[in-house]
Protein backbone atom coordinates (compact mmCIF):
# COMPACT_ATOMS: atom_id res chain seq x y z
CA UNK A 1 0.00 0.00 0.00
CA UNK A 2 1.75 3.16 -0.60
CA UNK A 3 1.59 6.17 1.72
CA UNK A 4 -0.03 9.82 1.39
CA UNK A 5 3.56 11.22 1.57
CA UNK A 6 4.89 9.08 -1.46
CA UNK A 7 1.71 9.26 -3.28
CA UNK A 8 1.84 13.47 -2.92
CA UNK A 9 5.41 13.37 -3.78
CA UNK A 10 4.33 11.77 -6.86
CA UNK A 11 2.48 15.08 -7.69
CA UNK A 12 4.76 17.44 -6.21
CA UNK A 13 8.03 15.66 -8.47
CA UNK A 14 5.32 15.23 -12.03
CA UNK A 15 4.19 18.92 -11.54
CA UNK A 16 7.45 20.33 -11.18
CA UNK A 17 9.44 18.25 -14.38
CA UNK A 18 6.11 18.89 -16.28
CA UNK A 19 6.54 22.55 -15.83
CA UNK A 20 10.07 23.01 -16.89
CA UNK A 21 9.28 21.01 -19.89
CA UNK A 22 6.31 23.46 -20.64
CA UNK A 23 8.29 26.38 -19.86
CA UNK A 24 11.08 25.07 -21.82
CA UNK A 25 8.67 24.08 -25.01
CA UNK A 26 7.18 27.60 -24.83
CA UNK A 27 10.64 28.89 -25.34
CA UNK A 28 11.39 27.13 -28.16
CA UNK A 29 8.25 27.76 -30.22
CA UNK A 30 8.61 31.43 -29.27
CA UNK A 31 11.61 31.37 -30.81
CA UNK A 32 10.24 30.63 -33.89
CA UNK A 33 7.50 32.12 -33.86
CA UNK A 34 7.35 34.88 -36.55
CA UNK A 35 5.48 37.44 -34.32
CA UNK A 36 8.36 37.44 -31.78
CA UNK A 37 11.68 38.57 -32.54
CA UNK A 38 13.91 37.09 -30.27
CA UNK A 39 17.16 38.73 -31.49
CA UNK A 40 19.14 35.34 -31.83
CA UNK A 41 19.61 32.90 -34.67
CA UNK A 42 20.23 30.02 -33.37
CA UNK A 43 18.02 28.10 -31.38
CA UNK A 44 20.79 26.92 -28.73
CA UNK A 45 22.70 30.18 -28.58
CA UNK A 46 18.78 31.78 -27.47
CA UNK A 47 17.93 28.82 -24.87
CA UNK A 48 21.32 28.96 -23.38
CA UNK A 49 21.09 32.71 -22.84
CA UNK A 50 21.11 34.36 -19.71
CA UNK A 51 17.58 35.78 -19.54
CA UNK A 52 16.25 32.51 -20.66
CA UNK A 53 18.26 30.46 -18.02
CA UNK A 54 17.01 32.46 -15.56
CA UNK A 55 13.41 32.11 -16.24
CA UNK A 56 14.16 28.18 -16.40
CA UNK A 57 14.92 27.92 -13.11
CA UNK A 58 12.40 30.29 -11.86
CA UNK A 59 9.36 30.11 -13.77
CA UNK A 60 8.74 26.06 -13.04
CA UNK A 61 9.02 27.28 -9.17
CA UNK A 62 6.39 30.47 -9.06
CA UNK A 63 3.93 27.63 -11.21
CA UNK A 64 4.47 25.20 -7.95
CA UNK A 65 3.70 28.02 -5.74
CA UNK A 66 0.20 28.56 -7.13
CA UNK A 67 -0.15 24.60 -7.38
CA UNK A 68 0.49 24.71 -3.90
CA UNK A 69 -1.83 27.21 -2.42
CA UNK A 70 -4.69 26.13 -5.23
CA UNK A 71 -4.75 23.13 -2.24
CA UNK A 72 -3.53 20.37 -4.66
CA UNK A 73 -1.60 18.78 -2.67
CA UNK A 74 -3.96 18.60 -0.02
CA UNK A 75 -4.99 15.78 -0.68
CA UNK A 76 -3.08 12.42 -1.88
CA UNK A 77 -6.36 10.02 -2.50
CA UNK A 78 -9.79 10.01 -3.52
CA UNK A 79 -9.79 13.02 -6.13
CA UNK A 80 -12.56 14.19 -7.86
CA UNK A 81 -11.73 13.41 -10.95
CA UNK A 82 -13.58 16.83 -12.38
CA UNK A 83 -12.44 18.65 -9.61
CA UNK A 84 -9.32 17.18 -10.58
CA UNK A 85 -9.58 19.40 -14.07
CA UNK A 86 -11.42 22.71 -12.72
CA UNK A 87 -8.47 22.89 -9.99
CA UNK A 88 -5.95 22.47 -13.25
CA UNK A 89 -7.36 24.94 -15.47
CA UNK A 90 -7.88 27.96 -12.74
CA UNK A 91 -4.12 27.43 -11.50
CA UNK A 92 -2.67 27.10 -15.19
CA UNK A 93 -4.53 30.10 -15.74
CA UNK A 94 -3.57 32.01 -12.88
CA UNK A 95 -0.07 30.79 -13.93
CA UNK A 96 -0.34 32.06 -17.27
CA UNK A 97 -1.04 35.92 -16.15
CA UNK A 98 1.38 35.64 -13.34
CA UNK A 99 4.06 34.78 -16.04
CA UNK A 100 2.50 36.94 -19.14
CA UNK A 101 2.89 39.85 -16.76
CA UNK A 102 6.00 39.29 -15.19
CA UNK A 103 8.71 37.30 -17.89
CA UNK A 104 6.92 38.02 -21.22
CA UNK A 105 5.71 41.77 -20.71
CA UNK A 106 8.70 42.61 -23.09
CA UNK A 107 7.14 40.85 -26.17
CA UNK A 108 3.86 42.34 -25.88
CA UNK A 109 2.96 42.87 -29.18
CA UNK A 110 1.17 46.21 -31.31
CA UNK A 111 -1.59 44.10 -32.47
CA UNK A 112 -3.75 42.15 -29.50
CA UNK A 113 -4.59 39.22 -31.14
CA UNK A 114 -0.59 38.29 -31.15
CA UNK A 115 -0.60 38.70 -27.91
CA UNK A 116 -3.60 36.15 -27.13
CA UNK A 117 -1.81 34.04 -29.23
CA UNK A 118 0.90 34.05 -26.99
CA UNK A 119 -0.67 33.77 -24.01
CA UNK A 120 -3.07 30.53 -25.24
CA UNK A 121 0.35 29.09 -26.09
CA UNK A 122 1.89 29.32 -22.69
CA UNK A 123 -1.55 28.61 -21.15
CA UNK A 124 -2.11 25.49 -23.48
CA UNK A 125 1.51 23.76 -22.71
CA UNK A 126 1.10 23.83 -19.39
CA UNK A 127 -2.30 22.60 -19.03
CA UNK A 128 -1.39 19.81 -21.99
CA UNK A 129 1.93 19.07 -19.51
CA UNK A 130 0.62 19.27 -16.00
CA UNK A 131 -2.75 17.97 -16.37
CA UNK A 132 -1.64 15.05 -18.94
CA UNK A 133 0.61 13.10 -15.66
CA UNK A 134 -2.08 15.00 -13.19
CA UNK A 135 -4.84 12.68 -14.99
CA UNK A 136 -2.83 9.63 -14.95
CA UNK A 137 -1.51 8.98 -11.74
CA UNK A 138 -5.34 10.07 -10.39
CA UNK A 139 -6.69 7.18 -12.35
CA UNK A 140 -3.76 4.69 -11.50
CA UNK A 141 -4.77 5.65 -7.90
CA UNK A 142 -8.42 5.07 -8.68
CA UNK A 143 -8.09 1.78 -10.48
CA UNK A 144 -6.26 0.37 -7.87
CA UNK A 145 -8.40 1.61 -5.14
CA UNK A 146 -11.95 0.08 -6.74
CA UNK A 147 -10.01 -3.62 -7.00
CA UNK A 148 -8.20 -3.53 -3.60
CA UNK A 149 -4.87 -3.36 -4.57
CA UNK A 150 -4.14 -0.15 -2.71
CA UNK A 151 -6.66 0.30 0.68
CA UNK A 152 -6.99 2.18 3.79
CA UNK A 153 -6.81 0.19 7.09
CA UNK A 154 -10.27 1.67 8.96
CA UNK A 155 -11.22 1.68 12.81
CA UNK A 156 -14.83 1.65 13.12
CA UNK A 157 -16.44 3.15 16.61
CA UNK A 158 -19.12 1.09 17.30
CA UNK A 159 -19.64 -2.67 17.64
CA UNK A 160 -23.55 -2.77 17.06
CA UNK A 161 -26.13 -3.29 14.00
CA UNK A 162 -25.02 0.26 12.09
CA UNK A 163 -21.08 -1.04 12.46
CA UNK A 164 -22.42 -4.60 11.04
CA UNK A 165 -24.21 -2.98 8.16
CA UNK A 166 -21.03 -0.48 7.54
CA UNK A 167 -18.65 -3.25 7.18
CA UNK A 168 -20.96 -5.67 5.15
CA UNK A 169 -21.94 -3.05 2.51
CA UNK A 170 -17.96 -2.00 2.22
CA UNK A 171 -17.23 -5.55 1.62
CA UNK A 172 -20.10 -6.64 -1.19
CA UNK A 173 -19.20 -3.09 -2.99
CA UNK A 174 -17.81 -4.87 -6.40
CA UNK A 175 -15.82 -1.79 -6.59
CA UNK A 176 -13.74 -1.35 -3.29
CA UNK A 177 -13.85 2.35 -2.13
CA UNK A 178 -10.90 1.44 -0.47
CA UNK A 179 -12.24 1.11 3.29
CA UNK A 180 -10.52 -1.39 4.72
CA UNK A 181 -11.95 -1.94 8.17
CA UNK A 182 -9.62 -4.20 10.52
CA UNK A 183 -11.49 -3.69 13.76
CA UNK A 184 -14.07 -1.92 15.74
CA UNK A 185 -14.11 0.35 18.95
CA UNK A 186 -16.91 -0.83 21.53
CA UNK A 187 -17.92 2.48 23.29
CA UNK A 188 -19.86 0.89 26.34
CA UNK A 189 -23.22 0.76 27.00
CA UNK A 190 -23.87 -0.23 22.89
CA UNK A 191 -25.44 -4.19 22.92
CA UNK A 192 -22.11 -5.81 20.63
CA UNK A 193 -23.31 -8.15 17.58
CA UNK A 194 -21.50 -11.23 17.41
CA UNK A 195 -21.24 -12.01 14.09
CA UNK A 196 -19.04 -8.99 13.38
CA UNK A 197 -16.08 -10.31 11.30
CA UNK A 198 -13.31 -8.51 13.04
CA UNK A 199 -11.77 -7.80 16.37
CA UNK A 200 -13.82 -5.63 18.67
CA UNK A 201 -11.09 -3.13 20.94
CA UNK A 202 -11.86 -1.03 24.19
CA UNK A 203 -12.00 2.58 23.85
CA UNK A 204 -9.08 3.37 25.41
CA UNK A 205 -5.51 3.97 24.41
CA UNK A 206 -6.80 4.81 20.53
CA UNK A 207 -4.24 6.68 19.65
CA UNK A 208 -1.92 3.46 20.26
CA UNK A 209 -4.39 1.17 18.69
CA UNK A 210 -4.39 3.41 15.33
CA UNK A 211 -0.57 3.30 15.29
CA UNK A 212 -0.10 -0.57 15.58
CA UNK A 213 -2.91 -1.30 13.23
CA UNK A 214 -1.79 1.69 10.89
CA UNK A 215 -5.39 3.19 10.83
CA UNK A 216 -5.40 5.85 8.11
CA UNK A 217 -9.76 6.25 8.70
CA UNK A 218 -12.23 6.43 11.71
CA UNK A 219 -15.57 6.16 10.41
CA UNK A 220 -18.11 6.63 13.69
CA UNK A 221 -21.12 4.10 12.70
CA UNK A 222 -23.48 3.42 15.79
CA UNK A 223 -27.03 2.48 16.92
CA UNK A 224 -29.06 5.59 17.12
CA UNK A 225 -29.52 5.78 20.59
CA UNK A 226 -26.33 6.21 21.04
CA UNK A 227 -25.91 9.38 20.37
CA UNK A 228 -25.26 11.22 23.49
CA UNK A 229 -22.24 8.61 24.35
CA UNK A 230 -20.76 9.41 21.26
CA UNK A 231 -20.14 12.78 21.57
CA UNK A 232 -17.85 12.05 24.17
CA UNK A 233 -16.22 9.82 22.37
CA UNK A 234 -15.79 12.46 19.40
CA UNK A 235 -13.89 14.58 21.35
CA UNK A 236 -11.27 11.57 21.97
CA UNK A 237 -10.72 11.06 17.69
CA UNK A 238 -10.28 14.70 17.02
CA UNK A 239 -6.39 14.12 18.65
CA UNK A 240 -5.94 11.59 16.45
CA UNK A 241 -5.15 13.57 13.76
CA UNK A 242 -7.30 11.06 11.30
CA UNK A 243 -9.74 11.78 8.74
CA UNK A 244 -13.64 11.04 10.58
CA UNK A 245 -16.29 10.46 9.07
CA UNK A 246 -19.76 10.02 10.87
CA UNK A 247 -23.57 9.92 10.04
CA UNK A 248 -24.92 13.49 9.68
CA UNK A 249 -27.63 12.98 11.99
CA UNK A 250 -25.49 12.88 15.26
CA UNK A 251 -25.19 16.96 14.36
CA UNK A 252 -28.83 17.27 12.86
CA UNK A 253 -29.14 20.37 15.37
CA UNK A 254 -26.76 22.29 12.90
CA UNK A 255 -27.77 24.79 10.80
CA UNK A 256 -26.17 24.96 7.26
CA UNK A 257 -23.91 22.97 5.02
CA UNK A 258 -22.54 19.62 6.18
CA UNK A 259 -19.32 18.34 4.10
CA UNK A 260 -20.48 14.94 2.66
CA UNK A 261 -19.08 11.61 1.92
CA UNK A 262 -21.18 8.98 -0.05
CA UNK A 263 -19.29 5.61 0.63
CA UNK A 264 -21.74 3.36 1.26
CA UNK A 265 -25.27 4.58 0.41
CA UNK A 266 -25.81 6.90 3.38
CA UNK A 267 -24.59 10.42 3.74
CA UNK A 268 -21.49 10.83 6.48
CA UNK A 269 -20.12 13.74 7.63
CA UNK A 270 -16.58 14.73 7.42
CA UNK A 271 -16.30 16.48 11.01
CA UNK A 272 -12.76 16.23 10.81
CA UNK A 273 -12.44 19.36 7.93
CA UNK A 274 -14.57 22.58 7.53
CA UNK A 275 -16.62 23.65 4.33
CA UNK A 276 -13.46 25.99 3.18
CA UNK A 277 -11.61 24.52 0.27
CA UNK A 278 -8.17 23.49 0.41
CA UNK A 279 -6.92 26.01 -1.51
CA UNK A 280 -8.97 28.49 0.55
CA UNK A 281 -7.30 27.11 3.41
CA UNK A 282 -3.80 27.05 2.40
CA UNK A 283 -4.48 31.07 1.40
CA UNK A 284 -6.03 31.74 5.18
CA UNK A 285 -2.54 30.50 6.48
CA UNK A 286 -0.07 31.80 4.16
CA UNK A 287 -1.98 35.48 5.20
CA UNK A 288 -1.55 34.55 8.74
CA UNK A 289 1.87 33.90 8.28
CA UNK A 290 2.67 37.18 6.45
CA UNK A 291 0.57 39.26 8.72
CA UNK A 292 1.73 38.09 12.12
CA UNK A 293 4.92 38.05 10.79
CA UNK A 294 4.58 41.94 9.98
CA UNK A 295 2.86 42.56 13.20
CA UNK A 296 5.52 40.93 15.41
CA UNK A 297 7.58 43.33 14.15
CA UNK A 298 5.79 46.52 14.58
CA UNK A 299 4.10 45.50 17.94
CA UNK A 300 7.34 44.70 19.10
CA UNK A 301 7.92 48.74 20.64
CA UNK A 302 4.01 48.77 22.00
CA UNK A 303 5.36 45.45 24.00
CA UNK A 304 7.92 46.70 25.42
CA UNK A 305 6.27 50.16 26.77
CA UNK A 306 3.55 48.00 28.19
CA UNK A 307 6.10 45.35 29.66
CA UNK A 308 7.62 48.34 32.10
CA UNK A 309 4.15 49.55 33.04
CA UNK A 310 3.23 46.14 33.88
CA UNK A 311 6.34 45.85 35.84
CA UNK A 312 5.36 49.40 37.24
CA UNK A 313 1.86 48.73 37.90
CA UNK A 314 2.11 44.95 40.15
CA UNK A 315 4.33 42.30 41.28
CA UNK A 316 4.58 39.41 38.72
CA UNK A 317 5.76 38.65 35.53
CA UNK A 318 4.95 40.55 32.30
CA UNK A 319 3.66 37.75 30.10
CA UNK A 320 0.94 35.23 31.19
CA UNK A 321 0.91 31.54 29.62
CA UNK A 322 -2.28 29.20 29.79
CA UNK A 323 -3.13 25.92 28.48
CA UNK A 324 -5.59 26.16 25.86
CA UNK A 325 -7.41 23.69 23.06
CA UNK A 326 -7.00 23.96 20.00
CA UNK A 327 -6.77 22.45 16.46
CA UNK A 328 -8.10 18.69 16.42
CA UNK A 329 -8.00 19.15 20.03
CA UNK A 330 -4.55 19.36 20.84
CA UNK A 331 -3.51 21.71 23.89
CA UNK A 332 -1.24 24.45 23.41
CA UNK A 333 -0.10 27.36 25.51
CA UNK A 334 -1.60 31.13 24.95
CA UNK A 335 0.38 34.03 25.63
CA UNK A 336 -0.80 37.29 26.46
CA UNK A 337 0.55 40.40 28.57
CA UNK A 338 -0.32 40.00 32.07
CA UNK A 339 -3.60 41.90 33.60
CA UNK A 340 -4.85 40.30 36.52
CA UNK A 341 -2.66 39.86 40.15
CA UNK A 342 -0.69 36.88 40.54
CA UNK A 343 -2.34 33.52 41.74
CA UNK A 344 -5.15 34.69 40.53
CA UNK A 345 -6.77 31.67 40.98
CA UNK A 346 -5.54 30.52 43.84
CA UNK A 347 -8.55 28.70 44.64
CA UNK A 348 -7.06 26.24 42.14
CA UNK A 349 -10.76 26.32 40.32
CA UNK A 350 -10.22 27.95 36.42
CA UNK A 351 -12.65 31.28 36.48
CA UNK A 352 -13.97 33.35 34.13
CA UNK A 353 -13.40 37.29 34.27
CA UNK A 354 -15.86 39.98 34.17
CA UNK A 355 -15.65 43.67 33.57
CA UNK A 356 -15.76 44.68 37.13
CA UNK A 357 -13.40 41.18 38.43
CA UNK A 358 -11.17 42.38 41.31
CA UNK A 359 -7.95 40.16 39.98
CA UNK A 360 -7.92 42.16 36.78
CA UNK A 361 -5.38 45.14 37.79
CA UNK A 362 -5.52 48.87 36.88
CA UNK A 363 -3.80 48.62 33.81
CA UNK A 364 -5.11 45.48 33.03
CA UNK A 365 -8.42 47.08 32.90
CA UNK A 366 -7.21 49.69 30.19
CA UNK A 367 -5.41 46.73 28.23
CA UNK A 368 -8.60 44.21 28.06
CA UNK A 369 -10.50 47.63 27.05
CA UNK A 370 -8.17 48.09 23.81
CA UNK A 371 -7.17 44.33 23.50
CA UNK A 372 -3.53 45.32 23.76
CA UNK A 373 -3.09 42.01 25.96
CA UNK A 374 -3.56 39.79 23.41
CA UNK A 375 -0.70 41.30 21.31
CA UNK A 376 1.44 38.79 22.15
CA UNK A 377 -0.92 35.59 20.29
CA UNK A 378 0.29 36.90 17.03
CA UNK A 379 3.09 34.47 17.86
CA UNK A 380 1.03 32.09 18.35
CA UNK A 381 0.07 32.41 14.98
CA UNK A 382 2.77 32.68 13.27
CA UNK A 383 3.56 29.09 15.05
CA UNK A 384 0.61 27.55 14.20
CA UNK A 385 -1.19 27.46 16.86
CA UNK A 386 -3.68 29.88 15.99
CA UNK A 387 -4.53 31.88 13.01
CA UNK A 388 -5.80 35.47 12.79
CA UNK A 389 -9.66 34.42 12.40
CA UNK A 390 -11.22 31.41 14.19
CA UNK A 391 -13.39 30.76 17.03
CA UNK A 392 -11.38 31.45 20.12
CA UNK A 393 -9.54 29.33 21.78
CA UNK A 394 -11.00 27.55 25.81
CA UNK A 395 -9.50 25.71 28.49
CA UNK A 396 -10.41 22.04 28.74
CA UNK A 397 -12.14 22.63 32.13
CA UNK A 398 -14.82 25.02 30.28
CA UNK A 399 -15.20 22.59 27.14
CA UNK A 400 -16.47 19.67 29.05
CA UNK A 401 -19.10 21.98 30.59
CA UNK A 402 -20.39 22.93 27.08
CA UNK A 403 -19.87 19.98 25.73
CA UNK A 404 -22.52 18.40 28.16
CA UNK A 405 -24.68 21.14 26.85
CA UNK A 406 -23.91 21.48 23.28
CA UNK A 407 -22.36 18.46 21.84
CA UNK A 408 -21.83 20.29 18.65
CA UNK A 409 -18.86 22.27 20.38
CA UNK A 410 -17.03 19.13 18.86
CA UNK A 411 -16.76 21.08 15.24
CA UNK A 412 -15.06 23.45 16.46
CA UNK A 413 -11.91 21.35 16.37
CA UNK A 414 -11.76 21.53 12.34
CA UNK A 415 -10.15 24.68 12.10
CA UNK A 416 -7.03 26.68 14.46
CA UNK A 417 -8.81 28.95 16.69
CA UNK A 418 -8.45 32.45 16.47
CA UNK A 419 -7.01 35.90 17.92
CA UNK A 420 -10.38 37.13 16.90
CA UNK A 421 -13.59 35.70 15.73
CA UNK A 422 -17.63 36.13 14.53
CA UNK A 423 -18.44 35.37 18.39
CA UNK A 424 -16.09 37.62 19.81
CA UNK A 425 -17.00 40.31 17.50
CA UNK A 426 -20.76 39.97 17.55
CA UNK A 427 -20.91 38.73 21.60
CA UNK A 428 -17.56 39.95 23.21
CA UNK A 429 -16.26 37.78 26.54
CA UNK A 430 -18.57 35.29 28.26
CA UNK A 431 -18.64 35.53 31.49
CA UNK A 432 -19.98 31.82 32.00
CA UNK A 433 -20.55 28.63 30.15
CA UNK A 434 -24.08 29.36 29.40
CA UNK A 435 -22.83 32.83 27.62
CA UNK A 436 -19.88 30.79 26.00
CA UNK A 437 -22.61 28.26 24.31
CA UNK A 438 -24.41 31.89 22.94
CA UNK A 439 -21.45 32.95 21.74
CA UNK A 440 -20.40 29.62 20.41
CA UNK A 441 -24.10 29.87 17.45
CA UNK A 442 -21.97 33.00 16.35
CA UNK A 443 -18.65 30.70 15.23
CA UNK A 444 -20.57 27.09 13.93
CA UNK A 445 -22.33 29.81 11.55
CA UNK A 446 -18.93 31.31 10.17
CA UNK A 447 -17.21 27.87 10.07
CA UNK A 448 -20.18 26.70 7.81
CA UNK A 449 -19.36 30.28 6.01
CA UNK A 450 -15.72 30.74 5.76
CA UNK A 451 -14.15 33.00 3.29
CA UNK A 452 -11.37 35.34 2.79
CA UNK A 453 -14.27 37.76 2.70
CA UNK A 454 -15.41 36.38 5.40
CA UNK A 455 -11.91 37.02 7.24
CA UNK A 456 -11.40 39.98 5.94
CA UNK A 457 -14.96 41.87 7.55
CA UNK A 458 -14.38 40.11 11.09
CA UNK A 459 -10.78 41.71 11.23
CA UNK A 460 -11.84 45.05 10.50
CA UNK A 461 -14.83 45.44 12.44
CA UNK A 462 -12.31 43.79 15.52
CA UNK A 463 -10.32 46.87 14.57
CA UNK A 464 -13.69 48.89 15.34
CA UNK A 465 -13.89 47.02 18.52
CA UNK A 466 -10.16 47.77 19.33
CA UNK A 467 -10.25 51.55 18.17
CA UNK A 468 -13.14 52.60 20.01
CA UNK A 469 -12.55 50.51 23.32
CA UNK A 470 -15.18 48.14 23.45
CA UNK A 471 -13.06 45.17 24.35
CA UNK A 472 -15.01 44.09 27.37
Amino acid sequence: MIGVKRQTAKYVVCDYVMSNIAWLLFNIVRFYMPIVASGYIALDDFLLSRNVLIGQLFMPMIMMVVYYLSGYYNIAFFKSRLQELFTTISSVLINTLILFFTALINDVLPLRTDNYELIFLLFALQFVCVYSLRLTITTNATHNIHNRIWYFNTLVIGCGKQALKLTQELNERTKSLGYNVVGYVDIKEESKVAELPYTVYPNKNLDKLCNELNIKYIIVAVDDNRQVRLNAVINELYPLDLPIKMQSTVFHNLIGRVKLSNIYGQPLVDVSSCAISAGGRNMKRLADIIISAIALIFIAPIIAVFAILIKRDSKGPVFYRQERIGYHHKPFYIYKLRTMYTNAESSGMPQLSSADDSRITPLGKIMRKYRIDELPQFWNILKGDMSLVGPRPEREYFIKQIIEKAPYYALMYQIRPGLTSWGMVKYGYAQNVDEMIERLQYDIVYLENMSMLVDLKIIIHTVRTVITGRGM
